[in-house]
């Protein structure tokens, strides 16, 4: 990989971040952490949360991002 490649890389990869963290601060994932298969268990003193479908998309979207960019860019 070049010197050209890796910024544009970064730029991507900034770029990605830039557009999430806004999503996140307008409230667009305010229904990620509360789907059908994410564990929560309030108690009087304890509260266990086990986000597993979350993570499963999570996991699916990154493979999915990762795998384009190893196309594009391996």
């Amino acid at each position: 990989m070049n010197n050209q490649q890796l910024g544009i890389l970064i730029i991507f990869i900034g770029l990605i971040f830039l557009l999430g963290g806004a999503l996140v601060w307008t409230g667009a994932f305010s229904w990620f952490g509360r789907l059908p298969g994410d564990i929560r268990i309030e108690g009087e003193h304890v509260k266990v949360y086990i986000p597993f479908t979350s993570m499963i998309l999570l996991s699916l979207a990154l493979s999915l991002l990762l795998g384009l960019l190893n196309r594009f860019f391996g």
